[in-house]
């Protein structure tokens, strides 16, 4: 019984123990879970649903997660910004997207549309992104948070210090 229950655990698609937004089914995926997140791309369908989505790591971007097809729209953070809150929609599949930032910015992808979830804020900010997949598009989605690194510092080195007494 104990072998079972933890190899059902071993084969379960986990999203990071985080909750999953949507019906989910279908095919698992997940992003790094460590990324400098600095970028979002998202593909829509004309009947609204969230077909793919592809994260930025730094510099790089990542595979594309979902469904083929659709419009796509790019989302691309500045220097020190971070994705802090995710508002959403879903019915069967996933039907919209809000990503919004630390600096106030936000960008929309598809159309409201049924169930509706909010993730983010305590401070923290998205670090990966996994979910679930099918023929048609997102199923669900789920995301991983967690506090900004701390930007490094530019160091300012003062010159030494100079003696102006005369001796």
């Amino acid at each position: 019984m104990l072998l079972g229950l933890t190899l059902g655990l071993l084969w379960s698609a986990t999203c990071w123990a985080e909750q999953m937004y949507g019906v989910g089914g279908g095919t698992y995926f997940s992003t790094s879970s460590d990324c400098d997140i600095t970028g979002v791309r998202v593909a829509v369908d004309l009947i609204g649903l969230v077909k793919s989505i592809q994260v930025r790591c730094g510099d790089s971007w990542g595979r594309v997660f979902g469904a083929s097809g659709g419009t796509t729209q790019e989302f691309l953070l500045q220097r020190g910004e971070h994705i802090n809150t995710i508002f959403g929609s879903h019915r069967v599949f996933i039907r919209s997207l809000l990503i919004s930032t630390d600096w106030g910015r936000y960008a929309t992808f598809g159309r409201e549309s049924g169930n509706t979830f909010l993730a983010g804020g305590g401070g923290k900010v998205l670090t990966g992104i996994c979910g679930q997949h099918k023929i048609l598009g997102l199923s669900g989605l789920c995301f991983r948070w967690d506090y900004p690194p701390e930007e490094e510092e530019e160091e300012t080195t003062a010159p030494p210090p100079t003696s102006t007494e005369c001796k």
